[in-house]
């Protein structure tokens, strides 16, 4: 059967079966809560390119007996095959009659366009890359080779084998004695260069896993050379990420953070694959303005609490709030009980019984604290609190950044009906749409609660306003410091201090902060998205709540059942916008006046 004639079939289906539940008064099922005319297709792709992605990855054994694919560099057959994916889902796209689609099916079809064009483009690039440090991997085809065979347990000369990767020894030594007398390699090719060896290593310690042991001449040939290979290549990656240097927009600064702006264009083309349509000046612009709102309120909390405009000793006081040691998980139960009873009582939302019963709670462990010193949740929030083994001031830095009043948004924006949540109703309604994730819907639904309860009067006392406005102003700090690091504005000593004199941070808390921002495995743009995905939903809140088109509940809930995507699109099948297959996105959700 053609597939754009199984595409109506499916269509007149999908229409038939929701008009005729939408007629049963006693149904209230309706098959686009779970499906779209495009579903197929984006569980098709994924699946096609997780299976290519996997069986062109090395193989490592883990603990379990048996191997499993391990994440690494893609080898230049496997991104070829990528690629060739790609290519034939953008054809198959193609022939979808869009027009003939309900407001879900075109929404899938866009942000599936949009993840293919945005892979090929990262596959493109990454191959540009690669053609730059191909000449410090003068051995790399070998392994690839070499683990080509391994796939299918081709028969192998362990002795061949053992001669060759002692040829590729020298090849590795006389590559490190070179790169050495480089005076320096750009930061991104050099991470570029450091992954490639990484990948070639990982590669090759599969193959000899594959072998060893169960091949008898390889077992006798091979283990000796394998392991002096093995030890170069190792030393040979350090030594190629040694020999990056700073991009030219990031000065040195005492911070010792090394990390890689991306510059304005870069920023300009994530904003617009993650359908935010505002310059990074607009948003640094947008960042202060809710900022001096914060500052406003928290000068009036200040004063209630007798420190006239001295904010920081009113936030001192707060901070050694502190509950003692041992009961801050009753302390968490208490202010999750807080925000289920004021939610329910406001009829914002009806906390689903199994997601209400299920969440748990951990403990941080002393040395996780040293990275991240606040809590951390999903589907369990996650207690950052001094345990007997931390030293004294580390055990009250972690106390006071704990405290009952810090606390009080982090843990509804943990759980219910924060992230605990989301993990719930995502696995229940569209899960293929995990694909289309963003942390512009996953942190600012848990950002836009925070936004909502503090509107609605949540925060009572003085001490209260100002616990919850610590979280705001820090998430307007983090655009603010973001996008200026990235623009090659600040430096992250810059960035750490602001942190410090506006937000009111412990410094070793802020240099952390940094440090993750820019160091660690967040993306440029996801520290800015917990303000700016709030606001978007605090917007679509007032076009469709305040205007009365729906009520608090059904609002929630149709954002949880349209799953992990751009808020944008989440806006679309709300209002059921008109949509063409070429959608740029456009939507203005903040006001300047």
């Amino acid at each position: 059967m053609r597939y754009h004639y199984f595409l109506k079939i499916l269509t007149l289906i999908l229409l038939v079966s929701a008009k005729s539940f939408s007629q049963t008064p006693k149904s209230k099922f309706n098959l686009y809560e779970q499906s779209s005319e495009v579903a197929g297709l984006v569980i098709q792709y994924t699946q096609d390119i997780r299976e290519v992605t996997s069986f062109y990855s090395p193989m490592l054994v883990r603990g379990r007996g048996f191997a499993t694919p391990v994440t690494v560099l893609n080898s230049p057959e496997q991104r070829k095959r990528l690629n060739e994916v790609d290519k034939s889902y953008l054809d198959k796209l193609s022939k979808v009659d869009f027009e003939a689609m309900s407001i879900y099916g075109k929404v899938d079809y866009i942000l599936l366009k949009r993840n293919i064009e945005d892979h090929l483009l990262t596959l493109s690039l990454e191959e540009k890359e690669y053609a730059q440090i191909a000449k410090y991997i003068p051995f790399a085809n070998v392994i690839y080779d070499l683990e080509k065979q391994r796939r299918r347990g081709n028969k192998v000369d362990g002795q061949k084998i053992a001669g060759d990767l002692n040829d590729l020894l020298k090849i590795v030594k006389e590559s490190a004695e070179s790169v050495k007398k480089v005076e320096s390699i750009d930061m991104p090719l050099a991470i570029r260069g450091e992954e490639a060896v990484t990948g070639i290593e990982t590669r090759l310690k599969g193959t000899y896993e594959f072998y060893n042991g169960y091949d008898p001449l390889f077992s006798w040939w091979v283990p000796k050379p394998y392991q002096a290979l093995d030890s170069a290549l190792t030393a040979y990656a350090k030594t190629i990420k040694a020999k990056g240097k700073l991009n030219s927009t990031q000065k040195e600064d005492k911070s010792g953070i090394k990390g890689t702006p991306i510059g304005r264009d870069e920023l300009m083309r994530q904003l617009g694959v993650e359908m935010i349509s505002y310059t990074p000046d607009e948003l640094i612009e947008l960042a202060n303005k809710e900022f001096a709102w914060c500052d406003k309120e928290l000068l009036k909390a200040t004063q209630e609490m007798g420190y006239g405009t001295d904010w920081k000793k009113a936030q001192e006081k707060v901070k050694n709030s502190y509950v003692p040691a041992g009961e801050q998980p009753q302390l968490i139960m208490k202010l999750y009980n807080d925000a289920k009873d004021f939610i329910t009582k406001n009829n914002l939302y009806d906390y689903p019984e199994i997601a209400d019963e299920t969440w748990g709670m951990q403990m941080m462990s002393p040395e996780r604290q040293l990275v991240n010193p606040f809590f951390l949740g999903g589907r369990d929030i996650i207690i950052s609190y001094p345990t007997n083994t931390m030293e004294h001031e580390d055990k009250l830095m972690s106390m006071r950044g704990n405290n009952p009043y810090f606390s009080r948004s982090t843990v509804h924006h943990e759980l219910v009906p924060g992230h605990h949540l989301q993990y719930y109703m995502g696995s229940r309604y569209k899960p293929y749409r995990d694909e289309f994730g963003t942390p512009f819907w996953t942190e600012g639904w848990a950002l836009y609660w925070e936004l909502l309860l503090y509107e609605k009067g949540f925060a009572k006392t003085p001490e209260e306003r100002i616990g919850m406005l610590f979280w705001r102003m820090h998430r307007c700090a983090r655009i603010i410091f973001s996008l200026n690091y990235h623009l090659g504005k600040w430096t992250p000593q810059e960035c750490i201090d602001f942190l410090v004199d506006r937000v009111g941070h412990e410094r070793a808390n802020a240099e952390g902060e940094v440090r993750r921002s820019f160091e660690g495995s967040y993306g440029p743009l996801y520290q800015i998205a917990y303000l700016l995905g709030g606001l978007q939903i605090f917007g679509l809140k007032k076009e469709l709540v305040e205007s009365g088109k729906m009520t608090y509940k059904q609002f929630h809930e149709a954002i949880m059942k349209e799953n992990n995507m751009p808020i944008e699109m989440v806006r679309a099948t709300l209002i059921n916008q008109p949509l063409k297959p070429d959608f740029k996105t456009k939507w203005k959700f903040y006001s300047f006046k």
